[in-house]
């Protein structure tokens, strides 16, 4: 049987140099599959959210067409080098430009799950091509069992390197498209190894110089445009000129500028986080309601609100002393210190001394806020939590059941809190759904409802202890500045329309994942 799977005996026997350089080129070519797996992954994560079915699918239909690829090598049964050789300069090109072309069929939505899924298929067949070809190559110098040990433990560690290299190292340093031109360059170069150390051996090596050469210049050409080419795609992306972008280990910050009204826009992995026309709206009617329940408070905890607006509108208050700003990316912290349109918004509301900042996931933060914070008079008097939509599995768990309980915790007894809970009306089922699960905790919860130009109808659950004397009925908002809100407006807010009305939902657990499937669901209709 060992015999049958031996190259044919017209193929020469490979030297040590060979068989190491081969080896090498081994786990470059595992590092390099995974990465581009990943990339497609985050492409299509960034651009059609819900991160779990982007994975699971580009995983899925990866391993699929390897195992196509791998059948497939079967029929290859002479010049196997060469054959190699083609399949590597192959998937470097096309690995290499998956994330830019990707982002250019976007704005045509109808071609681009075609597009990422033809290249799911075309790169995990090559990939799939591969490590077989490698293997019976490497039979030269070794027996079958010996190569394919070498080649198996190989393949698993560039699997490695690639998997925890690419959101460590990859992608905060060189962003999606960069990343991708690199894997290419890094992929290509196992053709180059080939070709130096094969082409005496295998002169029908040397017509492949020429190709090899032409995509290691496309790649190297993409690389020193790769600016340009991330404002060309990103501008498609937004209506208005991009006047910042930025890759941060976390996500994707990008701020924009309408061209005739100077319009500020940041978004956050593409998903709009404020306008500068309206802003003081959805801040107004996040943090004033919660500030004005009962006593002056204090202590406050915020929960995301990296960019400082939230903080300004608590910082109105004068009973505040403590405010404690908890977002897991420090970028985000640092651009609304420095640039000037969210500085002009925030009015520098992060370098007040009441405010201190933590650089950390919210939920760890708050576990451990549990854990220390023992005595009530360390409670907080107010939580806001101003964090993303839940349009992932990572942002569901800060919607929970778990969560809304942790926090109960840490808060006060005759403090208040309140979640931005997203668009009553475009993802009604998600919106009711954080009330339905904020009430199966120790909170009794007030929903109500704000109208933004930006947004449209946008939702909020303001929530007190079950035990608290107070009613939520009985608030009033406290004197102090603004633009929109009043007593008679947040009256009216808690009002819903037909459409908009409370429906059965479930509760969101972080052991039952709901919350961010009915999210998705609301924005696909």
């Amino acid at each position: 049987m060992e015999n049958s799977l031996e190259p044919p005996d017209n193929d020469n026997q490979l030297t040590a140099t060979q068989t190491r350089w081969l080896l090498l080129s081994v786990l470059i070519v595992a590092l390099c599959g995974i990465a581009y797996e990943l990339i497609i992954a985050a492409v299509s994560s960034y651009l059609l959210g819900n991160s779990v079915a982007q994975f699971s699918i580009t995983i899925g239909l990866f391993m699929f067409a390897m195992g196509i690829g791998s059948y497939l090598t079967k029929f290859i049964q002479s010049e196997l080098v060469e054959r190699f050789v083609q399949i590597e300069i192959a998937v470097a090109f096309v690995g290499g430009i998956s994330a830019a072309l990707l982002f250019l069929v976007f704005p045509y939505f109808a071609l681009y799950k075609p597009v990422m899924y033809g290249l799911i298929l075309v790169i995990g067949a090559l990939v799939g091509l591969e490590i077989p070809l490698l293997t019976r190559i490497l039979s030269r110098s070794a027996s079958f069992s010996d190569s394919l040990a070498h080649v198996l433990s190989l393949d698993y560690i560039g699997a490695l390197i690639g998997s925890v290299g690419f959101p460590l190292i990859l992608l905060p340093t060189l962003g999606l498209f960069r990343s991708s031109f690199a894997i290419g360059l890094l992929n290509i170069s196992v053709a180059v190894i080939a070709l130096r150390l094969l082409s005496h051996s295998h002169p029908g090596l040397k017509r492949y110089w020429k190709y090899a050469l032409a995509v290691i210049a496309i790649l190297i050409l993409l690389i020193a445009t790769s600016a340009w080419i991330t404002r060309f795609a990103e501008g498609q992306l937004f209506a208005d000129e991009i006047i910042f972008a930025e890759q941060s280990p976390y996500q994707r910050i990008v701020l924009t500028s309408h061209p005739r009204n100077g319009e500020v826009r940041l978004y956050l992995d593409g998903h709009l986080q404020f306008a500068g026309s309206d802003e003081y709206r959805y801040h107004e009617s996040l943090v004033h309601p919660v500030m004005s329940f009962g006593k002056p408070p204090k202590k406050i905890l915020v929960l995301g609100g990296g960019d400082g607006l939230a903080i300004r509108e608590i910082l109105k208050h004068p009973s505040v002393a403590r405010i404690d700003l908890v977002d897991i990316d420090p970028k985000m912290t640092e651009l609304s210190q420095r640039i000037a349109p969210i500085l002009a918004l925030n009015q520098n509301s992060l370098t007040d001394p009441k405010v201190t900042m933590h650089h950390e996931d919210a939920f760890n933060f708050v576990q451990r806020s549990y854990a220390k914070l023992q005595p009530e008079s360390d409670w907080y008097d107010r939580i806001i939590i101003d964090l993303p939509d839940p349009h992932s599995e990572a942002l569901n768990k800060l919607y929970s059941k778990e969560f809304y309980g942790l926090l109960e915790r840490i808060l006060s007894d005759d403090g208040a809190m309140v979640t931005q809970s997203g668009s009553p009306f475009i993802t009604r089922e998600a919106f009711w759904c954080i009330a339905k699960t904020i009430d199966a905790t120790e909170f009794q919860v007030l929903s109500y409802q704000t109208h933004l130009n930006s947004f449209g109808e946008w939702g909020f659950q303001l929530a007190i202890k079950k035990n608290n004397p107070l009613h939520l009925s009985e608030l009033a908002l406290r004197n102090v500045s603004m633009r929109y809100l009043s007593d008679e407006v947040f009256r009216r807010s808690q009002m819903f329309s037909v459409d908009n009305s409370r429906l059965e939902s479930p509760i969101n657990s972080i052991f039952e994942p709901k919350l961010y499937l009915l999210y998705e669901a609301g924005l696909s209709r």
